[in-house]
């Protein structure tokens, strides 16, 4: 018999019952809740939703920040038979929000005070919500609003009339039924609902520990938003199977505040295991090196020169200490002592190893956690796949790499033709297992796409190496990656741009974990003189006054898809570019940027203009008046 997530928490309880799974600060210090009270608190939250009528296959969204009704929430609704619909805070409510409600088919939804407002915005929209409950206590609730307290206390006395009720329900539910419907970007506006069932996860949690240990006495503090499955695996999971424990950030008034608990929380909690993602191993580092620079430069220097040691060291971090390299090793000793070990300390000083999930970690930051004794091991999967691939781990890892494949997978490399590729050639990155998705929620075609004779086409490119390492390189499709590890595909925004505008005839969106979008585009030139004859017809065309009204132009066409434009609803503005660079020539087949099909070839425009992109991430390169953008017009 194949594990369900249920089985996962009532072998853990049976094993680790009086062991701490969730840690909580909502005061002044965090407190425990052990694994027996979560089943408890579980078995209260799903009794309460079968008696507001929750069925078996019912889907019960969560947009709430990280904390123990999160996690007790979605353990309540799958011992209920339902599925949980994790949603993100960052959705905006007039777009995103809605239409994974609404395609979801969500009848409830658990929500914190702070999302409430979003909630309550858009209800009148979503006439499949039954009951809306609410996490915090509020001064007022609507008609169809009930608090987490109240709930809890329906399922008491829900149990106490029914006290075999969720063992009887609990038993009906199989591996093979669906658990979570999540949602990832499709390849246009509408994102797609990945269906994970409950081996899905369970065979993902056994994946993952094949790749490194997680012991009984082990913590975590999950920075990571709950509502995507790595934080579900890596997060919650293997902690769950390992009787190990699990904190949250303490909430802020604002998501600023919540940012700043961060560091503290890492003091207090004292967790020896941590998931990131690059923009916080960013933060981290730019952190750990201005603490540094303001102890002098004395300090500077040694802290530098200790980084080059280890450095020189560490090398790939397998082939560690070999050869001469050995004779550093005392001198590390010594650097540990007086340096490492302090900054350390300020991570609570039992951190083992950090998991990089989501985009590509820089190889220079894994050195650098590396070489400070708190790794950040790369890992990579997605969201179909449960998420995890592969990872590195203390026990096997090599710096650069994308790590080991999990334990059972099957991985190939293929070229475009499906054919396998041998070690070290490039190829999209295709794999089989117990952890791909069960497919994408009403969305066939996209599932017969991505899914092909049980093989996952997860659309990126990577190779393999001799020793069994995955290296992940790019992207196979051009989806594009965020500085959180988000990944969507620019061909829905670029298309709409150019079909929308009279006045762009080509585009091409970047973010290769950049803080924003930016976008290279080619603009119908002819379309801007008429703009310009008809506005200002005594104005010279290749005057810097008629220049600057082009490229205001410009601007407010890309400018209608925020907030306040025609087509504001269309795509997250997150995804829209911040930045833009006007292409004087277009991309075309002469020129080597666009293939025989007529379709732009991405790589090309990407190294052609590789200068202009860097100068898209420039202080001030959000303004469109510029000199390269004034000399693109011409």
């Amino acid at each position: 018999m194949k594990p369900t997530i249920i089985d996962l928490l009532n072998r853990s309880v049976e094993k680790y019952g009086q062991n701490t799974f969730l840690w909580e600060k909502t005061g002044t210090v965090y407190e425990p809740t052990n694994y027996l009270e979560t089943q408890q608190q579980s078995h209260f939250i799903a009794a309460g939703l079968l008696d507001l009528g929750v069925k078996a296959g019912h889907k019960v969204g969560i947009l709430s920040e990280g904390r123990n009704a999160w996690i007790i929430g979605e353990l309540g609704i799958l011992h209920a038979g339902a599925v949980s619909v994790p949603l993100s805070i960052k959705l905006e409510e007039s777009n995103d929000l809605i239409f994974r409600l609404i395609h979801s088919e969500a009848q409830f939804i658990f929500v914190s005070g702070s999302q409430l407002k979003k909630v309550r915005s858009i209800i009148s929209e979503l006439p499949l919500i039954e009951k809306v409950i609410i996490m915090n206590e509020q001064d007022h609730y609507e008609s169809n609003e009930i608090s987490w307290r109240e709930l809890m206390e329906l399922g008491k006395s829900y149990l106490k009339a029914n006290p075999t009720v969720i063992a009887e329900t609990s038993s009906k539910i199989k591996a093979n039924d669906l658990a979570n419907i999540t949602y990832t970007s499709g390849t246009t506006a509408d994102p797609k609902g990945v269906m994970l069932t409950h081996r899905n996860y369970t065979a993902n949690v056994e994946q993952a520990l094949t790749l490194m240990e997680v012991h009984p006495h082990y913590r975590t503090l999950v920075i990571l938003p709950l509502d995507h499955c790595f934080a579900h695996v890596a997060g919650f999971y293997i902690f769950m199977a390992s009787g190990a424990s699990v904190g949250t950030v303490q909430s802020g008034k604002t998501g600023m505040e919540t940012l700043k608990n961060i560091p503290i929380n890492i003091k207090e909690l004292k967790p020896n295991i941590i998931l990131s993602v690059p923009a916080l191993a960013k933060n981290f580092k730019k952190n750990i090196e201005t603490g540094i620079a303001a102890q002098g430069p004395f300090v500077n220097s040694l802290f530098n020169f200790a980084l080059k040691t280890a450095y020189s060291y560490n090398k790939e971090g397998h082939n560690r200490g070999k050869g001469i390299h050995l004779i550093k090793k005392p001198l590390l000793k010594i650097f540990d002592k007086i340096i490492f070990s302090k900054i350390r300390a300020g991570f609570g000083g039992n951190i083992d190893f950090f998991v990089g999930g989501g985009a590509l970690l820089d190889i220079e930051l894994q050195r650098f956690f590396y070489a400070i004794g708190m790794p950040m091991f790369q890992g990579y999967g997605l969201s179909e796949a449960t998420p995890v691939i592969s990872s590195s781990g203390l026990k096997r890892h090599k710096l650069g790499s994308s790590g080991y494949l999990v334990k059972p997978l099957t991985l190939e490399i293929r070229d475009a033709n499906g054919f396998a590729l041998p070690v070290f050639e490039k190829g999209e990155v295709v794999i089989k297992g117990e952890n791909v998705m069960a497919g994408y929620f009403k969305n066939e075609k996209a599932t017969s796409e991505t899914i092909k004779d049980g093989w996952l086409h997860t659309g990126d490119m990577g190779y393999m190496d001799d020793k069994g390492f995955l290296y992940v390189v790019g992207r196979f499709k051009s989806l594009l990656i965020s500085s959180d590890g988000e990944k969507y595909s620019p061909e829905g925004i670029e298309e709409s741009m150019v079909e929308n505008s009279h006045f762009i005839d080509q585009v091409i969106l970047y973010n290769s974990q950049n803080p924003y979008t930016s976008a290279l585009v080619v603009p119908n030139k002819e379309a801007l003189k008429r703009y310009v004859h008809i506005k200002k017809p005594h104005l010279d065309l290749d005057s810097i006054e008629a220049k600057e009204l082009v490229l205001n132009k410009l601007q407010r066409e890309i400018n209608e898809y925020r907030k306040g434009g025609k087509l504001d609803t269309l795509f997250p503005d997150r995804w829209l570019p911040a930045a833009v660079a006007v292409i004087g020539e277009p991309f075309t087949e002469q020129n080597g940027l666009v293939n025989s099909t007529m379709k732009i070839m991405r790589g090309k425009v990407e190294e052609r203009y590789a200068a202009r992109i860097e100068d898209l991430y420039a202080s001030g390169a959000k303004n469109i008046i510029n000199k390269e953008n004034i000399e693109a017009i011409s």
